[in-house]
């Protein structure tokens, strides 16, 4: 770097400091006061008085502002203190509150300076709405807390910078800005309402998007307790030995047995990134995948995670209890699509690598993946041999509102035989698979995580994984 371009920089960083950022404002009062000025003299034309009016208002508006100015705090006297929580769901309203303080309290001789009135703003990332806000008001003392709601409509991790501080006081002609430096960091999660209201619910009752789903009492081959016998029980599973201490007939009970590993592979190509009913298909996927996640580790199993587009993107091996559940959030919370074509083969091959054991395989992905992707089947046919595999995708609602658009014209009409075409193909792949014994799903948006959920425990209750 020459010694003439920094001298040009440190210029510019003081121009852009200068005018950007710490600069004086005139308040409305001192707009009102110029204005009445200018009236007086206009009135003092008429007089022949202009330049005596002239000269005696604005060197009394240069006093007031200078004593303006010197009543009000030093820049360098303000600190800032953000404080907002460390992770936080999408979607969802949180608090940020905003500390201010300022240690220039004294004007000298004893004297106490008057109370400001303060105007903040915070620099909110770009993803973040405002939702409401208390970012003005008096300033005394030394300090003083404001506040105020916002939400981010996406996931990730998101930076909080600086804050724009204006205050006036005294006399009020005058306005300082300054821009106070404060770093915060927070982790922007999925919606995971759903994943709480599963750790929040009793042990035979989930509760999914809104539904109650009972889990399914089967017999299995890990022992659960004994209960009474009742009228229908499987009279091959009494306990005899329990009857006779009870006095009464009593069953044995049986569960599915547990530590089964399910493996979530969710697809981050570029079809993921589609947007349905105000989400990308992505994030519809990733809640459902945490809400099964969840079900899953609840049940005692274990819970592994492969996130893929053209390369395997995240590798969570299996684990299970809660734990493991907040390590999978963290691991996909940031997870972002790529622009690129999927290759559902090469998270596949990494499936075969490195799972050995049997295994529940659910594929989130969509179904134009499933279509055209003519190196999927050999794949899913060799997994199948040694896991069982579920292929989860999401319906187009667009797709459907076409297939029943009455045509008037030559355009609805292409429109809707195109929707036709769509629609056959995805249900001749579904019937298609389905003759080959792998179970394909292609459900609405708002039926994901339920569909998912219950194929879960469907399997898990016939003892199928």
């Amino acid at each position: 770097m020459t010694k003439s371009f920094k001298k040009r920089s440190a210029l510019f960083r003081f121009l852009d400091k200068t005018f950007f950022h710490d600069f004086i404002l005139p308040t409305r009062r001192l707009i009102g006061l110029v204005l009445i000025g200018a009236a007086g003299m206009l009135i003092a034309a008429l007089f022949g008085a202009v330049l005596p009016v002239f000269w005696s208002f604005n060197a009394l508006l240069l006093v007031l502002s200078a004593i303006d100015l010197l009543l009000l705090p030093k820049r360098s006297s303000w600190k800032i203190r953000r404080i907002l929580p460390e992770q936080a769901d999408v979607r969802n309203t949180f608090e940020v509150s905003l500390e201010l303080g300022s240690l220039d309290l004294e004007l000298g001789l004893g004297l106490e300076r008057s109370a400001v009135h303060v105007e903040l703003m915070d620099h909110l990332p770009y993803t973040f709405q405002l939702e409401s806000s208390q970012l003005s008001g008096i300033f005394q003392g030394k300090s003083a807390a404001f506040g105020y709601t916002t939400t981010a409509t996406e996931r990730g991790r998101y930076g909080f910078e600086n804050v724009y501080l204006r205050y006036f006081g005294g006399m009020g002609l005058w306005k300082k800005q300054l821009l106070l430096s404060s770093s915060n960091t927070i982790e922007i999660y999925p919606d995971l309402s759903q994943v709480r209201g599963v750790l929040n619910a009793v042990q035979d009752v989930l509760i999914v998007e809104g539904h109650r789903v009972f889990k399914k009492q089967r017999s299995g081959s890990e022992f659960h307790y004994i209960r009474d016998y009742v009228q229908g029980d499987d009279i091959r599973l009494i306990n005899w030995k329990a009857s006779a201490r009870a006095t009464k007939l009593m069953t044995n009970l049986f569960q599915p047995e547990k530590g089964k590993i399910v493996t979530i592979v969710l697809d981050c190509g570029r079809q993921m990134a589609i947007e349905l009913e105000g989400q990308v298909k992505l994030d519809r996927a990733l809640e459902a995948a945490l809400t099964l996640a969840a079900v899953a580790l609840k049940q005692g199993d274990q819970v592994a995670l492969i996130a893929y587009s053209n390369k395997v993107k995240v590798y969570v091996p299996a684990g299970k209890g809660l734990p493991h559940l907040q390590a999978l959030t963290r691991a996909v919370y940031d997870l972002r699509t790529d622009f690129v074509e999927s290759s559902t083969q090469i998270a596949f091959a990494h499936v075969l690598r490195f799972l050995k054991k049997r295994s529940l395989v659910v594929l989130f992905s969509d179904m134009e993946s499933y279509l055209y992707n003519q190196e999927m089947l050999p794949y899913v046919q060799r997994l199948r041999k040694s896991h069982q595999v579920l292929l989860l995708s999401l319906q187009d609602p667009l797709i459907h509102e076409w297939a029943r658009v009455r045509a008037e014209d030559s355009r609805q009409a292409y429109k809707m035989s195109m929707a036709h075409k769509f629609t056959t193909d995805r249900t001749a792949y579904v019937n298609e698979m389905a003759g080959r014994g792998i179970p394909v799903m292609d459900v609405p948006a708002d039926q994901l995580t339920l569909s998912a959920v219950n194929a879960y425990l469907d399997l898990k209750a016939r003892d199928r994984l």
